[in-house]
């Protein structure tokens, strides 16, 4: 409780600590916010491009818009190209004689690469003028076509419990991408701090001090569970933060209590509401779906119980070593794992209950991030409960083996370090 007491005082009353605390939910929201924004943002270059027309298919199908502007040449393509690089254009649009039913052969000539945007919308109306030539031929009139089509929207509902609730995937996949990666950084971030504390007290000497009235798998767990209790203070800080801009928000767009009741009595009644009343009230709705306790129950263990799994490892590593330069060696094996359960995210999205999804929320080194990546679209709790038991069990099974190397390695300064010298400490007896 001593070194516990330690590791969290020292640092919760640094600076950075306290500044992280506070504008950690700004920069964790804009990391997400900004991304979205960017890739939303139009561009305000202006672009030309030249079309060279031999199929006769294409004239005034390409119009000028903002950042596009097109002019069509006589010239032959030797010359067309030749006149490129003297110009300012930003490519050589080439439409040769296409046959509609394969149209192959059109090429965009460019000294630098046009972008995705450019390329796209040019595809896109290339595409366009071939769908509506080949309307023509087969004496179907466009307006008939765009009537046949069909746009569905959805209507999801969740009947978990035997009530009928609105439901939202999007939204669970954002909560749980969110979770997940919250899990993610912090085990990286705290689990480093581990890793770094334990070499600065061994090169310094400090260590072999303190060994001599603690044992080393104290003072071990000490740190763990020390720093483990600081990134849960931090997480809990972020939560009321979040929640307080979150009421802030509700209360600038004017959705108190009784305008939420209000709108899921009349929704889709054509009350007078606004757009951003009517989309808070849907995201509300579908988070009321959610059960939060269960989420945040979970959120804390598997925060807490993934930090302690990778952290007994982090530590460990820090015991091997004499300096962060020396640990990078060790550090690939003991973080791929939780680099892998990130990537898979975009697989488990996919498909929360197919078989990736349920195997690597159940393997203890991935199961942290997956799980909560699966709990908002409702996971049985057989599943939850075997997941729970079994990173338990990686943990207690880590911090075994990290303890076995953390008590040689503390005390071995200038001894070249690899896999094999390690197995030797693990398998040393007392």
């Amino acid at each position: 409780m001593l070194i516990i007491r330690r590791e969290y005082v020292t640092r919760v009353r640094k600076k950075s600590f306290i500044v992280m605390s506070l504008i950690g939910p700004l920069l964790f929201g804009a990391l997400f916010v900004i991304p979205i924004w960017l890739a939303s943002t139009e561009s305000t270059d202006v672009y030309f491009v030249e079309v060279k027309d031999e199929s006769g298919l294409f004239a005034n199908t390409f119009e000028d818009t903002e950042n596009l502007k097109f002019s069509y040449t006589n010239l032959n393509l030797s010359e067309a190209k030749q006149q490129l690089n003297a110009s300012n254009s930003l490519g050589l649009l080439h439409i040769p004689d296409i046959d509609l039913l394969n149209p192959q052969g059109i090429t965009l000539f460019s000294e630098s690469s046009p972008g995705l945007e450019v390329k796209s919308k040019l595809e896109w109306r290339i595409a366009e003028r071939i769908t509506d030539l080949k309307l023509e031929a087969s004496q179907i009139d466009k307006a008939t076509m765009e009537a046949l089509k069909t746009k569905i929207n959805l209507n999801e509902i969740s009947i978990a419990g035997g009530t009928e609730q609105a439901s939202n995937t999007g939204l669970y996949a954002g909560i749980g991408y969110v979770t997940s990666f919250m899990i993610y950084m912090f085990i990286f971030m705290y689990g480093a701090q581990i890793m770094r504390g334990v070499i600065e007290e061994k090169s310094s000497r400090i260590i072999e001090v303190i060994i001599s009235s603690v044992k080393p798998f104290q003072l071990m767990m000490g740190k763990i569970v020390g720093i483990a209790a600081v990134g849960l203070t931090q997480f809990l800080l972020w939560a009321i933060l979040t929640f307080a801009v979150y009421s802030a928000i509700m209360g600038i767009y004017g959705m108190t209590p009784e305008t939420m009741a209000q709108l899921n009595q009349l929704q889709g009644q054509g009350a007078d509401f606004s757009d951003s009343q009517m989309q808070l009230a849907q995201i509300t709705g579908a988070l009321s779906s959610l059960n939060l306790v269960k989420l945040l129950l979970s959120f804390i263990f598997y925060f807490i119980a993934g930090y302690l799994l990778y952290g007994a490892l982090f530590a460990a590593v820090g015991s091997a070593v004499d300096s962060d330069a020396d640990s990078q060696q060790f550090m690939l094996p003991v973080s791929l794992p939780l680099i892998a359960s990130i990537i898979s995210l975009a697989a488990v999205i996919k498909d929360p209950n197919g078989t990736l999804a349920f195997w690597l929320s159940m393997i203890p080194f991935t199961s942290p991030v997956v799980m909560m990546m699966r709990i908002p679209f409702g996971v049985p709790a057989w599943e939850l409960l075997l997941s729970m038991v079994l990173l338990i069990g990686g943990f207690v099974f880590t911090c075994w083996a990290a303890s076995r190397i953390y008590r040689v390695g503390i005390l071995m300064h200038g001894t070249k370090i690899n896999y094999r010298v390690l197995g030797k400490w693990l398998m040393m007896k007392n």
